[in-house]
């Protein structure tokens, strides 16, 4: 994409809040943003009976009614508020969604931050001047993705994780559009939006706000089959938690326009912490000054939460550092190493100090499994055993039967994950009775003698308040009123959440005012600025779902009798094996681009047409794979919002089919991303069967491709388990590809293995080790109109996928029924099968419907 001039504005630092306490942390802290959940209305909310709103932090969220004032007290100290309305909307939720949107406007909220497509556009209609920020969840890696959010009336887009400075860099030079970021948290290892293990394992999704953090379970590696032994690595999938503080000079100079904390489940000494140094971090640079953080401020932030800090992808590529792999969990600091124990203690190599009270635990990975209980506690006591010995050992004792002697030895490195005297650092910033940190404003007096003086206060979103005293300005008999007595009167501004920058004079004549007089118009002008700032902007807030699903197109169902069958392969033998059973379509998705092209041909002289199907992710260095899938002259699968947004003005298109990754949830976005160029499209994994079918209805069964059979692709993440566990190698670079001549597997604690496949960028994704099939639900699909039915192949023989297609095509030609379909794929499979994340819930019949239109 072309450059394209970015406004240069000093960044926003954005904090999360879960509660009340975590938002006084935050802007007391210096947050100028905070951002949070508000559960839904009184009778309204999800269709998934969680009674949450529709926010990604299904357990913590904010009452709509006390929203309103909420927001004037953030105003009022200068501080933006963003709801996160960041989860796909069912159908079925579509107008409670409309009436909370309308909710969140007239209460004051500064911006919706917004995963779905279609409920973007909504918010855009219902509400023009509401602004709104594409969510993480959105997968935004490029400029084009960034676009697509704007398409849908976002004015800022949140990008991945994944994103190095160079590529974040790149991004701000091709778009106008506001750029955030995060800075501090914890690290998804999948791409935020694309995780669909908790949908597959839990039913509770990810893109719902039910995380079920999959990412943090113990796994076994298995290469070519055999069991391999990684040490004390377990938590194959469990990433460190990001750390960019020193990130910050080269996020301010590329122009990003805010940096955001993660941790909305965090305590209000994490929000605190880490808003601070932040704050900090923004303020020096964005001045020109070096970065002042003190160790021992770096260390508090590692105590209070840290599963091991970093940059992680941030720095660049290196997938030997994201995931260390021993624990999954909060560790803190690292204070030593075990040497031995003694009749009522532990001895202790020390590398940091420590006191009584701390709260340690003992890092057991070296030599048993970590995911049992871990021993620990709260020191008592600190003897130091022999001081002349370097290193000094000290003996540490804990409570009575604290800790088991039997499940300590000598070299389990020490944590300390709790740390009292951490609360004394945040105490003021939690117990303020007064505002710690103030706003700045400017003042400009005017005192001419026998007139009215005035006082006029501005501050830097540009409020102003002028207020006027009620007596005229007398001759002074002694010391005339000047610059100075006004600078050290009006900067009086204590209690006040201000502070005086600046002051401009307009005097005539030798005037007195008295201080008390002056010290009242002080006091007025504030209360004046404050109710200016606190007062809710004026919006109109429209009902527009029923305008918006009256103007989309109705579908033109037309009834066929035509059943297809599209299969997507992802190995030569595979394609060999589906060619003989001749499908409607073949999909080919190859590691090795390389391998597509001989591939493409050897389809189309069968007589078949032939799609490839694009990666999920694209960055800013990968876009001339839009162009390399063009030149095959194929039908493409699109499964990156970014791509479809750059093929809009692609000449001479192929057909285009829209993948699940799109996030299709409801009719709105379906018919939306439809409207794109697309032919048919894939709803995405967090629609039921029964939701799927209702979609077919909403935009026409002939508009939607499904999956019948697939292993469901449960994460899909940046990090390369075959580079961190099988080389030595931090990148493609220097890795050797061992995803190219190994076959790798997951092992859970269920005993299922999971196979790891690599994309053409080094991404992994993680499939569901058993089939998920839609056999129960195949006819109430084809009663619903359905036509078009995919199957995937993952790690099958020839011989499996032979067999699944020759199975499911008897259903179709009604040669079988679903119960005889489902046993003969049950005997092909290897582990077993699953209905996964087409299960419908039970009691799902009663909630309201859309009506067909």
């Amino acid at each position: 994409m072309p450059s394209v001039p970015r406004q240069r504005r000093k960044p926003e630092v954005m904090s999360p809040v879960g509660g009340h306490a975590q938002l006084k942390a935050a802007v007391e802290a210096g947050a100028d943003a905070v951002f949070f959940g508000v559960n839904p209305l009184p009778d309204s909310g999800r269709a998934d009976g969680t009674g949450a709103g529709f926010h990604a932090r299904a357990k913590v969220g904010f009452e709509a009614e006390a929203l309103p004032e909420m927001m004037r007290g953030l105003h009022e100290r200068g501080v933006q508020g963003f709801v996160t309305f960041n989860v796909l909307v069912f159908d079925r939720e579509l107008r409670d969604a409309e009436r909370q949107i309308i909710h969140l406007a007239e209460s004051g909220v500064d911006a919706l931050i917004v995963q779905d497509l279609g409920v973007a556009r909504l918010i855009h209609d219902i509400c023009p001047d509401l602004p709104i920020h594409g969510s993480t969840q959105m997968s935004i890696t490029s400029a084009e993705g960034a676009e697509l959010a704007r398409r849908f009336g976002a004015n800022r887009v949140v990008l991945g994780r994944e994103l190095s400075l160079k590529d974040i860099e790149r991004i701000a030079n091709q778009t106008d559009v506001e750029l955030e970021t995060f800075v501090h948290g914890a690290l998804c290892v999948s791409y935020s939006g694309q995780c669909f293990s908790s949908e597959a394992w839990g039913g509770r999704s990810a893109n719902r706000g039910q995380c079920a953090q999959a990412c943090r379970l113990p796994y076994e590696m298995f290469v070519d089959g055999k069991y391999r032994d990684l040490g004390d690595a377990r938590y194959l999938l469990s990433p460190g938690d990001l750390y960019a503080l020193h990130q910050v000079p080269d996020l301010v100079r590329i122009g990003v326009d805010c940096l955001k904390i993660e941790g909305r489940y965090k305590d209000a000494e994490f929000v605190a912490l880490t808003t601070a140094a932040y704050r900090q971090a923004v303020d020096e640079a964005w001045a020109g000054l070096p970065l002042s953080i003190t160790p021992q401020q770096e260390q508090d932030l590692e105590q209070v939460y840290s599963r091991g800090l970093g940059p992680h992808f941030m720095a660049g590529t290196n997938h030997q550092q994201v995931v260390r792999g021993r624990a999954p969990r909060h560790r803190g600091v690292r204070v030593g190493t075990v040497t031995g124990l003694t009749e009522r203690g532990v001895l202790v190599e020390l590398s940091e100090p420590v006191k009584p009270g701390d709260g340690l635990v003992f890092d057991p990975a070296n030599w048993r499994k970590p995911e049992g209980r871990e021993e620990g506690g709260f020191v008592y006591q600190v003897n130091a055993v022999d001081g002349r010995k370097k290193p000094a050992i000290t003996e540490l004792r804990f409570a009575r039967g604290a800790v088991n002697p039997d499940r300590v030895r000598p070299g389990d490195p020490v944590w300390r994950t709790q740390d009292p005297s951490l609360a004394a650092h945040v105490k003021p910033l939690l117990d303020a009775s007064d505002p710690l940190y103030t706003r700045p404003v400017v003042a400009h007096f005017v005192g001419h003698v026998g007139e009215l003086p005035s006082l006029t206060l501005r501050d830097e979103a540009g409020h102003e308040v002028t207020v006027t005293a009620p007596a005229p300005l007398s001759e002074a008999r002694n010391r005339a009123l000047d610059e100075a007595t006004l600078t050290e009167q009006l900067g009086k501004l204590g209690g006040s959440g201000y502070h005086l920058a600046g002051l401009t004079v307009d005097l005539q004549g030798a005037g007195f005012l008295p201080v008390s007089a002056l010290n009242a118009l002080r006091r007025e002008a504030v209360e004046g600025l404050t109710e200016l700032r606190g007062q809710t902007p004026e919006r109109q807030a429209l009902p527009k779902l029923a305008e918006a699903l009256a103007q989309t197109p109705a579908p033109h169902h037309q009834p066929s009798s035509i059943n297809r069958l599209h299969v997507l392969v992802r190995t030569p033998e595979q394609l060999d094996a589906a060619l003989a059973e001749r499908p409607d379509s073949i999909t080919l998705d190859y590691l090795e681009l390389y391998g597509l092209k001989p591939s493409v041909e050897k389809v189309r002289a069968a007589g078949i047409p032939v799609r490839v199907a694009s990666p999920r992710i694209l960055k800013p260095t990968e876009q001339n794979l839009e162009k390399f899938l063009l030149g095959l002259d194929a039908e493409v699968l699109v499964r990156s919002g970014g791509l479809l947004e750059g093929l809009q003005d692609v000449e001479n298109l192929p057909p285009l089919t829209g993948d699940f990754s799109l996030n299709a949830a409801n009719v709105l976005t379906a018919r939306a991303l439809l409207d794109m160029q697309l032919t048919r499209l894939t709803p995405t994994h967090d629609l039921n069967a029964r939701q799927v079918a209702e979609l077919a209805g909403l935009v026409g069964p002939e508009r939607l491709e499904v999956i019948a059979y697939q292993h469901l692709p449960v994460f899909h993440t940046e990090h390369c388990v075959f580079c961190r566990f099988l080389s030595d190698g931090t990148d493609y670079t220097n890795c050797g590809h061992p995803c190219e001549s190994h076959r790798v597997a997951l092992k859970d604690e269920r005993g299922v293995q999971h196979p790891v496949m690599a994309d053409v960028g080094c991404r992994n994704t993680v499939f569901e080790g058993r089939p998920q099939i839609a056999g129960t639900h195949l006819r109430d699909w084809l009663d619903a109109g359905l036509r078009d039915f995919r199957l995937e192949f993952v790690h099958e023989s020839p011989e499996q996928v032979r067999e699944v297609i020759a199975a499911h095509r008897a259903f179709l030609n009604g040669e079988i029924g679903g119960v005889e379909l489902e046993n003969r794929l049950r005997v092909v499979a290897d582990q077993g099968v699953t209905e996964g994340s087409l299960f419908v819930p039970e009691g799902f019949d009663v909630l309201p419907a859309l009506p067909m239109l």
